[in-house]
């Protein structure tokens, strides 16, 4: 009776506590502080702020202040040519929306459309890259603000200022580019081996398929640097060379990790350590002749991994990597004028990108319309909410305008407490350099931390521009409401793709190209570095639908629990990845060649689940047996595709 009664209770308290979808974004990520990143916010929000108190012209430091608070959002990127991009490139936008701002203010109507029209050409164009999704963010934001709050004349004055600010931010973060010019490459490459000896550590373990998971991120990271980086340089750089061979020659080890996990025992311990040791070496740069010490191996998965660890030893340390067997496994990046013109073309093209830009306009002329009927003091703060919570690539819209009122909430708590309490003045400037220092470290645990901080620095700004003081604090607060309201009504319940996912279309894309990759990796052709090259678009591709739905986890019913649902079929369908990469590693050293067509049917078996997804919003059956020799090499692979058949079809 008492177990009944406290079983009983915890339904009760399970009834009452707040979904998981709702929570889950108020959890701090379990991240590190980015240090460098915070003081280099703390000065570059806080010397503007002084210099302009110096001079006179207070106004003039806030704008400029402003300018760089954008540089820091934008200031995301490791490698230091990126971060260029990142923070020079959206700058510009931004001087371009506070021009068109500022040439509205105080216009009535005409603000309404050019915002309108502003609004279209920012989330159209968000869809073409994370660059290009910052700059569209400042367009609007920038424009935002110039049509809400007066800009110091002439026209110029408020984009010099802005601008200044943002490249101030990007000079900090360029100082030590002499000293580290490949250090974030390296740092890059040496993450990417440790991550993978954590993997090979897990190897009998649970916690295998989380590591997994961070080898393959860190794997695109570290392609995405390098690659990056050498498609604007020309000629073949030695130090990005020898970068490239040493990410290559690990893609051996990472394909061998699947065929120790699924052998079902542990690794000696001297194999993780000794992909520690590269890790080491690749970090600090040592070359020379070094033999590792690694068991003798008995299996072909163990002969897969000792070769592949004996021949990265020989290329990690080689002082003189050979340039010409150097395999860009993704594709070295386009020109730069081809990846604008097809950018321009998806632009102008996808459905996706004007249902996009529709949806942000809507909601902006929205906004728009009701501060100019009805007399709202600082209009401007209700379109700047809606600019956060609805940019389309930012994530779930439900969840980010929940996660923005209860940031704004807590960071008004703050700005009330500064506004009420701090004089104006000179107190300003360490007020200033300390709550800027929060924003990169609250940034990292979550949207609602990130608006937080950034609330009470706007409002400080705001302070200087318009002196309002403490008055600020309660109409920013409502402000913030009508925006998260007019998002998520117009934005989000009145678009039907908000609420009936398509998860389900986006794995089974993936299903079927897994399908691609079994018949390709055992087919007649033998083509190594085209299998390896599928086999890293496959992964990469499985990483964005992961993300896919995570952040459809945080959507509400249905569309949250039909995710939560489908999740673990995700994970069903990248064990089937590595599950055909273990078979392969293994008849490569040794195992039997699977009978003719073992593969073909598995193929045939993922296919007709991939055809079940694309018909089906639900979890689907699949029929077609599926049979072969339980001690051949495609063995494993069945039993992984048996699973992914069981979880679609629960009850068949």
């Amino acid at each position: 009776m008492a177990d009944r009664k406290r079983a009983d209770e915890r339904g009760r308290q399970g009834r009452l506590a707040p979904p998981e979808w709702l929570i889950g974004g108020l959890r701090p990520a379990p991240t590190p502080i980015p240090w460098p990143a915070v003081a280099r916010a703390a000065i570059a929000l806080a010397a503007p702020l002084a210099v302009g108190m110096a001079t006179g012209q207070s106004a003039y430091g806030a704008l400029a202040s402003m300018g760089a608070l954008s540089g820091v959002i934008g200031d995301t990127a490791d490698a230091y040519r990126m971060r260029i991009f990142n923070i020079a490139v959206p700058q510009l936008y931004g001087a371009i929306g506070v021009t068109v701002g500022s040439l509205v203010f105080g216009h009535g109507w005409l603000a309404v459309g050019a915002l309108t029209l502003v609004a279209l050409v920012s989330g159209m164009i968000s869809s073409i890259g994370a660059v290009a999704s910052v700059s569209g963010l400042l367009l609007l934001l920038n424009a935002v603000v110039g049509a809400g709050l007066p800009m110091p004349g002439p026209w110029w004055k408020a984009p010099l200022l802005l601008t200044l600010g943002g490249l101030f931010v990007l000079l900090l973060s360029l100082l030590a580019w002499p000293l580290r010019r490949t250090e974030p490459e390296r740092d890059a490459v040496a993450g990417t081996y440790r991550a993978v000896a954590a993997a090979i550590e897990a190897a009998a373990t649970d916690a295998y398929d989380t590591r997994r998971q961070a080898v393959t991120n860190d794997l695109n990271t570290a392609y995405d640097l390098i690659l990056g980086r050498r498609a604007r340089e020309h000629g073949r750089r030695g130090e990005l060379v020898r970068l490239s061979a040493q990410l290559n020659v690990l893609i051996p080890i990472v394909e061998a990790a699947p065929a120790v996990h699924l052998r079902g025992w542990g690794v000696d311990p001297a194999i993780p350590s000794a992909v520690r040791q590269l890790a080491d070496a690749v970090d600090e740069g040592r070359t020379g002749t070094v033999e590792p010490e690694l068991p003798e191996p008995t299996t072909p998965a163990e002969r897969a991994l000792d070769s592949a660890l004996r021949y990265a030893f020989a290329v990690v340390h080689h002082p003189d990597p050979d340039h010409t067997n150097i395999d860009d496994r993704l594709g070295r990046p386009a020109a730069l004028r081809i990846r604008f013109r097809r950018a321009a073309r998806n632009v102008l093209l996808s459905g996706a990108s004007w249902r996009y830009g529709l949806r942000l306009a809507l909601c902006i002329g929205l906004a728009q319309v009701l501060v100019s009927v009805v007399p709202v003091e600082r209009s401007y703060w209700v379109a700047l909410t809606i600019v956060f919570v609805l940019k389309p690539d930012f994530g779930s819209v439900f969840a980010r305008a929940l996660m923005r009122a209860i940031g704004t909430a807590g960071g008004l708590v703050v700005a009330a407490a500064v506004l009420a309490e701090v004089p104006r003045g000179w107190w300003d400037v360490p007020v200033m350099l300390v709550l800027a220092a929060l924003i990169p470290a609250f940034s990292a645990k979550g949207y609602a931390f990130q608006t937080a901080a950034i609330t009470p620095v706007i409002l400080l700004l705001s302070d200087v521009l318009n002196h309002q003081g403490f008055n600020l604090v309660m109409p920013r607060l409502w402000d913030s409401l009508i925006g998260c309201a007019i998002a998520l009504v117009a934005g989000y319940l009145l678009w039907p793709e908000s609420w009936h996912t398509r998860i389900g279309a986006r794995l089974a894309e993936a299903v079927s190209a897994t399908a691609d990759y079994v018949e390709y990796a055992f087919g007649s052709e033998d083509d190594r570095a085209e299998r390896v090259r599928r086999r890293r678009r496959l992964y990469r591709d499985l990483s964005t639908v992961r993300s896919e739905f995570q952040r459809a986890l945080t959507e509400p019913p249905p569309m949250g629990a039909r995710a939560a649902a489908w999740w673990p079929l995700v994970v069903a369908v990248e064990r089937i990845v590595d599950a055909t990469t273990a078979a392969r590693v293994r008849v490569n050293h040794g195992a039997p060649w699977p009978a003719a067509g073992e593969a073909v049917e598995v193929a045939v078996q993922l296919r007709e689940l991939a055809d079940g997804l694309r018909r089906s919003s639900r979890l689907v059956g699949v029929r077609v047996a599926l049979a072969g020799p339980e001690e051949g090499v495609l063995a494993p692979l069945r039993q992984e595709v048996r699973a992914a058949r069981a979880i679609a079809s629960p009850g068949g």
